[in-house]
């Protein structure tokens, strides 16, 4: 007999079709991919049921088992170390093909899988992968490939955000608060109708920003001062986004941000992290650092050796130092209005403004080739945000325009 699910059916399949339909427009003929953690069944199971109702012809469901990563790097030669299979490879050029679309579960089922683990593997691992499945992210990046990411409640996690209940109740907490950062509860309409009308909203607060023709940002909150470049022609973007080929797609479920690519070689002065830092199954905290003539110059965390290991990550690629994206968030948020540390990049950079370190996004200029935009492998998002950040934007001739004041929009 089937067990207990984290949600009623009726919620469950809401969620699913927000995924599947809503934010990925998946339909007759597609081939669909979604990708998850063992713990993530029960959603795996629901969105490839809503994929098939669609009219989706394929769909391929990937299981990632942190435990079977870990094996590999301790135990693997130097050619299993970053290696992909060649199955692999073709079942991602399908899935990024213009009748291809793939969802990412996060949610993480391992704590501390890479413990122990030499930080040189680490490294060498992701920096082999990240070669090979760089034709992945740059189509999602340019917006020529369908893809959105969602989480779904595990043991460690929920145990991380919910750690005075019984695991059990923790995860079916954690699945509700889900659904209501997703604007699917009944309060919000019938459907995917709530989810849909908070895109409208993230939309129409891009092109007012977008409209602005800001030339740079100033972030001043405890612990950050950044000033912030942004190039001719920046545009910003938030919510759904529409790719080259006209379709709509929405690619964070939940979302509550604004976000450009800056000038890359624009940045300087500090920031500190507000949010620890969930990473690879390690929680990071007090990172801080100082940017000068667009690149990081000083990196910083309360411990030494998690200070390294975000360290190994962003050096991979001679882009990991400079930004790719500033993402704005006030106090309007349902995520930051719970109050709550949620140990998942996907919501904590919801519920406050961030910064990512890596990769730009093409989209986010109005001409093409993106100018100022950086290119990188790599992609880390860290939370700077708080109700005391404030945010503001020069204009045209140095003008300053409050766009972020006492936790809240001013535009």
């Amino acid at each position: 007999m089937p067990t207990e699910g984290l949600l009623p059916p009726e919620s469950l399949a809401r969620y699913a079709d927000a995924i599947v339909k809503a934010s990925l427009a998946v339909g007759p003929g597609d081939t669909f991919v979604v990708q998850g953690e063992p713990e993530h069944r029960e959603l795996l199971a629901a969105v490839a049921e809503s994929a098939y109702r669609a009219g989706a012809k394929y769909v391929d469901v990937m299981t990632a088992d942190p435990l079977v990563a870990r094996a590999c790097l301790l135990y693997g030669s130097d050619d299993a170390i970053g290696a992909l299979a060649p199955w692999t490879r073709r079942l991602l050029r399908e899935a990024t093909a213009p009748q291809g679309a793939s969802a990412y579960i996060t949610g993480a089922g391992e704590a501390g899988y890479l413990d122990g683990v030499p930080p040189e593997r680490i490294a060498t691992s992701y920096q082999r992968l990240a070669k090979q499945v760089a034709f992945v992210r740059r189509l999602q990046l340019n917006m020529e490939a369908r893809w959105s990411i969602a989480a779904w409640p595990a043991d460690h996690w929920a145990s991380q955000v919910y750690p005075k209940l019984e695991i059990g109740r923790a995860k079916r907490k954690l699945a509700k608060d889900l659904l209501n950062f997703c604007r699917l509860t009944d309060a919000d309409g019938a459907g995917t109708s709530g989810w849909t009308k908070h895109l409208k909203t993230l939309t129409r607060r891009s092109a007012k920003l977008t409209k602005l023709g800001l030339t740079g940002l100033e972030l001043r909150g405890p612990g950050t001062a950044l000033d912030v470049g942004l190039s001719p022609g920046t545009r910003w973007l938030g919510g759904p986004e529409t790719m080259k080929d006209g379709r709509v797609i929405a690619p964070n479920m939940p979302t509550e941000e604004v976000f450009t690519s800056p000038e890359a070689g624009a940045t300087s002065g500090t920031f500190r992290c507000t949010f620890p830092l969930s990473f690879r199954g390690r929680l990071i905290e007090g990172l801080r650092g100082e940017f000068s003539g667009g690149r990081l110059v000083r990196l910083e965390a309360d411990s030494e050796a998690d200070r390294d290991f975000v360290a190994a990550y962003i050096d991979t690629d001679k882009g990991g130092r400079r930004l790719g994206e500033v993402a704005l968030v006030d106090a309007s948020s349902r995520i930051g209005q719970a109050r709550r540390i949620y140990y998942n990049t996907l919501l904590d950079e919801n519920a406050a403004a961030h910064i990512a370190f890596g990769s730009g996004f093409g989209g986010t200029r109005t001409e093409s080739p993106a100018r100022g935009v950086n290119r990188s492998t790599t992609h880390l998002d860290v939370m700077i945000g708080s109700p005391k950040l404030e945010v503001t934007g020069i204009g045209a001739r140095g003008k300053r325009i409050p766009l972020i004041r006492d936790g809240l929009w001013q535009i």
